[in-house]
């Protein structure tokens, strides 16, 4: 996951809502949002190759959110997959503080990471290429991309802020969120003038493509859309789209978790939408 913009307590309806963008390479194959067969208390995309995932909530309501850091030249070529540091929370029982610092003993093995684990009542944010890991969050909206938390790229400033004024808007008679709304925010495709890149080493080019919301590409971009939505009331909701190498959706999701009686409520999934 490249973009993901993250609404904690700013609403007393919607505790948490989650809005992510996942970029990969097409040709790695990924099995979109759904419960694990081998631990059906994870709802989750998983990634064929690694194994681990890098969005995924559990019915206990515990929720795990990954971004790799973006890094050319610095590499551990036989480092563990990062996707199993979201697995191993969203399966723990411990506290997120508690896991939050025992991940200070093995971070280091990893190649560069953001990491947001916790619940409606407590978020944390832990990484290995940040002077401020691990810190507890207070509410408030953040943006996180390939760099450090809330990190002023612009296409996170962008989506950050087009996602808080939604949410700000919503009222007594429109009180919950429009994940189609939040899909579309997630959907712009336009980069920033060249002035306004990061400089992040990868070269102008490849910037330009990587500066937009949604990545489109013939072998990398965004791989699908998600959003994750926590009601005070325990339900919480997630959406998906998936796309193809043209950013044509070729399916979408939908599950509906009660985490006060840890189970899927509702399981609806339809492929080759439009």
């Amino acid at each position: 996951m490249c973009l993901a913009v993250i609404a904690y307590r700013i609403s007393e309806k919607w505790p948490l809502v989650i809005v992510t963008n996942r970029d990969e390479f097409h040709a790695r194959d990924a099995i979109p949002v759904g419960p694990w067969t081998d631990h059906p208390s994870i709802i989750a995309g998983r990634d064929v190759t690694g194994g681990g995932t890098w969005l995924g909530l559990s019915t206990k309501g515990r929720i795990a959110l990954l971004t790799n850091v973006r890094e050319p030249g610095r590499h551990i070529p036989d480092a563990p997959t990062r996707g199993q540091l979201t697995e191993r929370f969203l399966l723990a029982d411990e506290a997120p503080a508690d896991h939050a610092l025992s991940l200070q003993t093995v971070i280091d093995r990893y190649n560069g990471f953001n990491l947001l684990i916790g619940h409606v009542n407590e978020l944390w944010y832990v990484s290995n290429r940040s002077s401020r890991s691990p810190h507890k969050l207070d509410p408030g909206i953040y943006g996180l991309s390939n760099a450090e938390l809330q990190t002023p790229w612009p296409k996170l400033i962008k989506t950050r802020d087009a996602v808080a004024t939604h949410l700000k808007s919503l009222s007594s008679t429109n009180p919950d969120p429009d994940h189609q709304f939040l899909f579309d925010i997630m959907n712009d495709r336009q980069a920033p003038p060249d002035d306004q890149l990061p400089l992040t080493g990868v070269g102008i080019e490849r910037e330009r493509m990587l500066g937009s919301p949604f990545i489109k590409s013939e072998t990398y971009g965004t791989r699908c859309t998600t959003a994750v939505m926590f009601r005070q009331d325990g339900t919480a909701w997630v959406f998906e789209r998936t796309f193809d190498p043209d950013g044509q959706v070729i399916g979408s999701a939908e599950w509906c978790v009660d985490t006060q009686t840890e189970r899927i409520e509702l399981p609806s999934v339809n492929t080759n939408q439009s």
